[in-house]
């Protein structure tokens, strides 16, 4: 390990909107707007939200700020903000994924960008800049925690690897110096948290937690900021993030390539609500359909083979066959599987179908077993599907990767749709000028007049 707290620090501290390419600019306006439409949806549907704003409420911490919520008629202050949106956004799982690391970037990232953003009077192009350079932060120390590593060590790489990617983008709005981010990276540290318990019973705590390192990394710039002295080398050092939170951990690759390589356009966005390691099972499912003309009826068997992290996170069966949650259900590759075996679609209305009889009779048919084919790739998300039917037949696919990877990201109109779908519901008439607002985003002077148009 070489200095990589510092080479970071050093990076975001220098970085100039005018360095970005533009195609890492246009992604991440992209990429944003992917995210908000999840926030503001979830500000409505989410069942975890009233229990956020209850818990708000009773710790007094719902006074007014300034700082946007989206799909929130009122404004709060700055780390409430960052981490109602950070949970928001969250909570559909129905956000953006960085393949490599294994993580939801943008979740922790953008919020922590806009709260800072309008607390400060930035421009558009002063938040693209910070939200890039959160991207950038927060996707290389995935990458270098190594995944399959720190799943295996029930840690939560978006609230981990996060907390770092959201003090880095509020650090850079706060304008630090490398020094000072050092410092920022040093609190991150200490609050870098994220268990994958709540895989157990459903639970909440991954939006919660994701909320939490949006927030954390807004607290820990705002320490640096006021010349608060954090632990340095908080990344490779004795007790920091690499050595306690993972076996296998490549700290060259948190720096690899970094300002040429950007890891911003290696992230992928959801095409279903669910987790990314259900989606190419998804997608296969759905082709296989299409292509062969089944039904329900005509279906024995359906085996499905992921990596190991896709077995760790959906693929018990002891537990996640018959889902009765809503995260029991984004992590359950047998009730998303047979949603999509059963509509040949799968959006977010459709777990209203949670507990239903015919969908829980199909999952009952669905096995789900590690694949070593899928093992030791450069992406951990593909699957193999193989579906028996009835009169003997067999249907086998192995999809690499599942849809809305950059080697498919999806165009302009799928990207605003999406949104729209999402968005309209609680915007109203107001969800097209908000979009058109997120995706000329550096022509705002004042971030604030673009993210006003993002409150119900």
């Amino acid at each position: 390990m070489a200095d990589e707290t510092a080479t970071l620090a050093a990076y975001v501290a220098d970085l100039k909107f005018d360095d970005i390419p533009q195609e890492v600019l246009e992604r991440a306006k992209v990429l944003t707007l992917d995210y908000l439409g999840s926030t503001i949806r979830a500000r409505r549907d989410a069942e975890s939200t009233p229990a956020l704003l209850k818990m708000l409420e009773a710790l007094a911490l719902d006074g007014k700020g300034e700082a946007t919520v989206f799909g929130d008629s009122k404004t709060w202050t700055p780390a409430v903000a960052a981490l109602l949106n950070g949970a928001l956004g969250h909570s559909l799982d129905f956000d953006d994924t960085h393949a490599d690391s294994s993580l939801h970037p943008s979740a922790p990232v953008v919020p922590a960008a806009f709260a800072v953003g309008e607390m400060v009077g930035a421009s558009g192009k002063q938040v693209l800049t910070a939200i890039v350079a959160g991207y950038e932060v927060c996707c290389r120390l995935g990458n270098a925690l190594d995944p399959t590593s720190h799943y295996a060590r029930g840690f939560h790489p978006t609230a981990t690897a996060g907390t770092y990617g959201a003090a880095a983008a509020a650090g850079k709005l706060f304008g630090l110096s490398k020094e000072q981010l050092i410092s920022a990276f040093g609190v991150s540290g200490s609050q870098a948290a994220g268990s994958l318990q709540f895989l157990v019973n459903g639970a909440w705590n991954k939006r919660y937690q994701v909320g939490a390192a949006a927030m954390n990394g807004v607290i820990a710039a705002t320490l640096a900021r006021n010349d608060f002295v954090g632990a340095t080398e908080s990344v490779e050092g004795k007790h920091g993030l690499l050595v306690g939170y993972s076996d296998n951990a490549h700290p060259e690759k948190a720096v690899a390539g970094l300002g040429k390589i950007y890891e911003t356009m290696k992230i992928g966005v959801k095409p279903y609500p669910s987790c990314r390691y259900t989606h190419a099972a998804i997608d296969a499912i759905i082709a296989m359909r299409r292509e062969h003309n089944l039904t329900p009826d005509q279906i024995r068997r359906v085996e499905i083979g992921l990596h190991r992290n896709g077995i760790t996170l959906t693929g018990d069966a002891a537990t996640k066959r018959h889902p009765t949650s809503i995260v029991g259900g984004q992590f359950s590759m047998f009730f998303t599987g047979a949603l999509a075996l059963d509509q040949g679609r799968f959006g977010w209305d459709d777990y209203g179908r949670l507990g239903d009889a015919a969908i829980d009779a199909l999952a009952d048919r669905f096995d789900v077993v590690q694949d070593e084919r899928l093992e030791g790739k450069t992406h951990p998300f593909g699957a193999r599907v193989s579906i028996t039917t009835d009169d003997g037949g067999v249907h086998e696919r192995i999809y690499a990767d599942p849809s809305g990877e950059p080697s498919s990201f999806p165009d302009a109109q799928a990207m605003a749709q999406k949104f729209l779908l999402l968005a309209r519901p609680v915007l109203n008439g107001g969800a097209e000028k908000f979009a058109d607002a997120i995706l000329s985003l550096e022509r705002f002077d004042r971030v604030a007049t673009a993210t006003a148009l993002g409150r119900e």
